[in-house]
C-alpha cells in the first residue's frame, strides 16, 4: 500500500507541478508576476516549459506541509476543499464563456449553472466545516500569491504610466543634444527601453546627469514573440528618429531563440549590420558621399568601444502619499530587486553593461 500511495501521489503532484509551471509562464508573459527563468523544452510545444524557481518553491512547500502537519487527516481536508472550491469556480467561469463568448441562449446557461451551483453548493457546504481543520491552508497560500501579484501589478502600472506620460519625444531629445555642455563621445551605446512609442524618461535623465551622449545612440526595445525562432531578416526593426547617429531598434525573438548571436554574428554585430542595411536603403536620396560618412561613423563607433546601458527605476514615496501606496510600492520594489532581470540573457561582457537609476514620484 506504501508503494502504490507513493506512486499515486506522483502522478497526482505532476499535474499540479505542470499547472504551476504553465500559471507562472503566462502570469509573467501578462507582467502579473515577477519575472523567473522559464525554460522552454519543447520547439514545437510553446507550453512545455519549466520553471526552475517555481519548482524549488513547490518543494519547500510541501515540506513545511508534511512537518507541519504531520498526520493525513489535515491535508486530505485542504484537499478536498480546494477540489470543490476548483469546481465551483469552474461551474461560474464556463457560465461566462457560455455567455459571453459561445452566445449560449440564456435559458440554456440558466439550466446549467442552476445545476451545478445547487451540487456543488451542497458539497461546499459539507467541507467547509473543515476549514478549521486544515481547510485554511490552501486559501492562506491564494491569499499570498494574491497580494504579491497584486502588488508587482500595481508597481508595474505605475511605473509605465509615469514613462508613458513623462516620455521623450525626438525633438525635445534634439533640444537637450544642442545644450553646448552636452557632448557626443566616441563608442556605441545600446540603451534599453520598454516603450516602443517613445523614448524612456531615463534617457532624459542619463543625459542631463552625465551630459554626454555616444556618437551612435541605439533605442533598443526588446519584444518576446509567441514562436518558437523569428527570421534572422525579421529580427531587427531599425527606424531614424531624426538625430543623427541616434536610432530606435526593435528586437523580436522566439522563445528558442538565443540573442547572444544572429547567424554566427555576435548581439552587437547583427545590430551594426542592420543599420548599414538600413541606412543604404532609406539614404537613397542622400549624396554618396553623406551615406560612406554615415557607415563609417559607425564602424568607428563600434571599433571605440561599446556600452549596454539598462535603466532601474525606483519610486520616491513622501508623506502625501497614503499607507496603502507606500505598502504596495514598497512591496512592488521588494519583488523587483529580487527578480530576474528583464534582458533575456547576459548576451554581453559585464565589463560592458552599464545600469543607472532614477527615482519617479510615487
Amino acid at each position: 500500500m506504501f508503494i502504490i500511495a507513493t506512486l499515486t501521489a506522483i502522478v497526482a503532484s505532476q499535474s499540479l507541478i505542470s499547472a504551476a509551471f504553465s500559471v507562472i509562464k503566462q502570469s509573467v508573459a501578462l507582467d502579473y508576476f515577477p519575472r523567473v527563468k522559464i525554460v522552454h523544452t519543447s520547439l514545437h510545444k510553446e507550453g512545455a516549459v519549466y520553471s526552475p524557481e517555481t519548482n524549488y518553491i513547490l518543494m519547500v512547500l510541501c515540506v513545511i506541509v508534511i512537518v507541519s502537519f504531520g498526520g493525513g487527516k489535515e491535508i486530505g481536508n485542504a484537499f478536498g476543499l480546494v477540489v470543490i472550491f476548483v469546481m465551483f469556480i469552474t461551474t461560474i467561469l464556463l457560465t461566462l464563456v457560455m455567455i459571453i463568448i459561445w452566445r449560449t441562449p440564456l435559458i440554456f446557461v440558466g439550466l446549467y449553472f442552476v445545476s451545478f451551483f445547487i451540487l456543488e453548493g451542497v458539497y461546499i457546504s459539507a467541507v467547509l466545516v473543515k476549514f478549521t481543520e486544515g481547510g485554511w491552508l490552501p486559501f492562506a497560500i491564494s491569499m499570498i500569491l494574491a497580494i504579491i501579484m497584486f502588488g508587482w501589478y500595481y508597481g508595474r502600472q505605475r511605473k509605465l504610466d509615469y514613462e508613458r506620460n513623462n516620455k521623450i519625444t525626438p525633438e525635445y531629445l534634439r533640444v537637450l543634444l544642442s545644450n553646448s555642455m552636452v557632448q557626443r563621445v566616441p563608442g556605441i551605446c545600446l540603451f534599453y527601453s520598454n516603450i516602443e512609442d517613445g523614448l524612456t524618461p531615463l534617457l532624459g535623465h542619463y543625459i542631463k546627469n552625465a551630459h554626454a551622449l555616444h556618437t551612435v545612440t541605439v533605442i533598443a526595445t526588446l519584444k518576446r514573440l509567441p514562436v518558437a525562432n523569428v527570421a534572422s531578416r525579421e529580427r531587427f526593426t531599425i527606424k531614424n528618429l531624426g538625430i543623427a547617429g541616434v536610432y530606435g531598434c526593435l528586437v523580436k525573438y522566439g522563445y528558442a531563440d538565443s540573442l547572444g548571436t544572429v547567424e554566427g554574428d555576435d548581439f552587437l554585430t547583427a545590430v551594426t549590420k542592420s543599420l548599414k542595411a538600413y541606412i543604404e536603403e532609406t539614404s537613397d536620396k542622400l549624396p554618396f558621399e553623406s551615406i560612406e560618412e554615415e557607415i563609417s561613423n559607425l564602424e568607428e563607433a563600434k571599433s571605440s568601444g561599446a556600452v549596454h546601458v539598462q535603466g532601474k527605476a525606483r519610486f520616491h514615496v513622501s508623506g502625501e502619499n497614503g499607507w496603502f501606496d507606500k505598502l504596495m510600492l514598497g512591496l512592488y520594489e521588494f519583488l523587483h530587486n529580487n527578480c530576474r532581470s528583464a534582458l533575456p540573457a547576459l548576451w554581453f561582457p559585464l565589463n560592458q553593461r552599464m545600469e543607472i537609476s532614477m527615482l519617479y514620484p510615487a
